[in-house]
């Protein structure tokens, strides 16, 4: 990594991760890592913010300004950090769990206020680090410790619900192609605004082995077959589309950014107060 200029950003010492063997979070990480060497971020103007769960060790080896937080409220004190520093750029790591289950009420309003967040939602479809419950990301059927005959539920599709709510870039990515994931991640920085990036990872422990694709490859594999690229979706029925899931840059728009509306507004109130 350090030779690839990921020495700057990478806690070293903090290796080996504690990721379980074939686990697609570290593939994700990568990917992250990529896109601030390209963007040449300063690690002491650069805060990582995460929650609980196996995506939440992401902030562990990141060497920037980083902050671990409560289940599901890295949303909330990342808005925070972003208020009081807005010069700052912020990037949040999340899980299915922690971000669309305790925290995803936290994801609706920071996306509803467009404030100036990058969120990057590792899904791997399952409560890894706790047991292996069915998640709100689980697909129906699939098999967790909780959901013993098959999860009854459906599954969110977090990027329509990030869109939904106001999110000015939406994206996802597959752990199988870092290359894209990691361009993903570049433009979701970029952006002046809120920005959310799903990427879909693989548990071969938590997800894989109850659901009898426990080999890492197989379960990337699976992945793979059920993510199709947006351009070559728009040439596919709906019948050809039934259980895929679309990758790439899924949405974008300008819309104004809350802490520039915030800073206006505390400027305009204090030259009348000073008047």
């Amino acid at each position: 990594m350090a030779n690839n200029g990921f020495k700057k950003y990478l806690r070293t010492y903090k290796l080996p991760h504690i990721w379980c063997p074939g686990c697609g979070h570290g593939i994700i990480l990568g990917a992250a890592l990529r896109a601030m060497v390209r963007l040449k971020l300063d690690p002491y103007k650069t805060v990582v913010v995460s929650g609980i769960g196996c995506s939440a060790r992401t902030s562990a080896y990141i060497n920037c300004m980083t902050f671990q937080t409560t289940h599901g409220r890295a949303l909330t004190f990342a808005s925070g950090i972003k208020l009081a520093r807005p010069e700052l750029t912020v990037i949040v790591f999340t899980g299915d769990g922690d971000g669309a289950a305790i925290g995803g009420n936290h994801l609706i309003h920071a996306a509803r206020r467009n404030i100036d967040l990058t969120t990057i939602l590792l899904n791997n479809n399952i409560y890894g680090m706790t047991g292996g419950q069915y998640s709100p990301l689980t697909p129906n059927q699939k098999l967790a410790t909780t959901a013993p005959y098959g999860n009854l539920e459906q599954e969110f599709d977090m990027c329509k619900l990030a869109e939904a709510a106001g999110a000015t870039y939406v994206a996802r990515g597959i752990a199988h192609d870092p290359r894209q994931l990691s361009k993903l991640i570049e433009e979701a920085i970029k952006h002046k605004g809120f920005s959310f990036v799903e990427g879909v990872s693989h548990c071969p422990i938590g997800f894989g082995r109850r659901n009898k694709i426990a080999s890492p490859i197989k379960l990337m594999k699976y992945v793979k077959e059920r993510a199709v690229r947006v351009k070559a979706a728009q040439k596919m029925s709906p019948e050809e589309l039934e259980g895929k899931f679309l990758v790439g840059e899924l949405h974008r728009c300008e819309r104004p950014e809350f802490t520039e509306q915030y800073a206006r507004l505390a400027e305009r109130l204090q030259k009348e107060a000073q008047a």
